[in-house]
Order: C-alpha cells, then structure tokens, then sequence
C-alpha cells in the first residue's frame, strides 16, 4: 500500500490528462512562441509574452510606455490543472510589496496575476492563452498605473476593451511612461 501511495504522488496532471497538455502546447505555440515548457513541479512555461498580442492595432508610443519586451512571466500549473487555473507570476516588472496588497493593482499576495473576477470564471475548459493575454494587457495597465494616469486597473481587462487605448500615447508625450520601480519602495526594495 505505502508503495503505490508514493507511486501515486508522483503522477503529474499531464500523465493524467495528455490531450490536455497537447492542446495547452498547441496553443501556446500559436500565440507565444517565446515560451518554454518545464517538467518542473506540476510544469510550468518561462518565457516573454508579445508587447501587444490583441486583434485590434497597437497603440502609438507603446515602446516608449511598457519598452521594447513584453511582460516576462512564468506560468505555473498546480496538480489540480486544468479544474484550476494556473498561476502567472510577472516576472520583469515584478510587482513590489505594496503592489501586492492593494486590490487595485490585480496582484495576490504570493506575486501572482488576478486575472479572474471569481473562481466560476475558470470552467477547466478554457484556455491558457486567454489567460496570457489577460496578463500581457495587465503589463501595459500597471504601466499606467505606475506613470499615475490611471487610479486602478479596469475590471476586465484591455484585451477586448480599447478604452485606455488612448492614454498610451498620450502618457509617452508626457513623458510620464516606463516608471518600473515597484510602488512604495526605493531601489534597494525598502519601503519608503
């Protein structure tokens, strides 16, 4: 008995739902080609997301908002995947301290993206690439948010929403952009 518990334990989600992990490849292959997968865990993928991976035109001035790389993100899956969505932890810029405890900024406490207003948001069927896309606008909000254009990301997003759209240009030329330096704190991470 004790040998086929630890058999058990070492059963990935992947082992168990391959045409899921085949799907989820496919998908990420399609849209973010940067990333790369890892057998680390449950499994993750590393990589930059695209600077504007939306269906309608990018902004003007974009670049001289957000830079010229997409977010860096690591997405971590969870033994419970795909019931559960994964985490995506931003990786450069890496929200600071502060930024994680104020809902406004859709941060968790762990570094981790709130992408979903509630948990009935993730069927188990979705996709991931909704989900990084969610975080690829979710880098050009904290932008704003950082230069102090806007007081608080939007509920659901930019990716279908071009209601900030505007701001991005309008930010560059007020040289009011690519303020990366975590909120609430100096260089060296202390709180100010």
């Amino acid at each position: 008995m004790e040998d086929s518990q630890k058999h058990a334990a070492r059963v990935t989600w992947w082992q168990c739902e391959p045409r899921r992990l085949a799907r989820d490849r496919a998908e990420i292959a399609e849209r973010f080609a940067s990333l790369e997968w890892h057998e680390r865990g449950a499994g993750l993928w590393i990589g930059r997301l695209p600077q504007w991976p939306f269906a309608r035109p990018e902004p003007p001035r974009l670049v001289d908002l957000i830079g010229a790389d997409g977010l860096q993100v690591a997405v971590e899956y969870g033994h419970a995947y795909p019931m559960m969505p994964p985490l995506i932890h931003p990786l450069d810029p890496e929200p600071g301290f502060l930024e994680r405890t104020d809902h406004k900024w859709h941060v968790m406490g762990d570094g981790s993206l709130c992408l979903l207003q509630d948990d009935a948001a993730w069927t188990g069927r979705d996709s991931v690439v909704d989900l990084l896309l969610k975080a690829a606008g979710w880098r050009v909000e904290y932008a704003l948010m950082k230069a102090g254009v806007i007081e608080a990301m939007t509920l659901h997003g930019i990716v279908d929403d071009d209601q900030l759209d505007h701001l991005v240009a309008v930010t560059a030329e007020t040289g009011a952009g690519r303020a990366d330096e975590p909120t609430g704190a100096v260089a060296d991470g202390t709180p100010t």
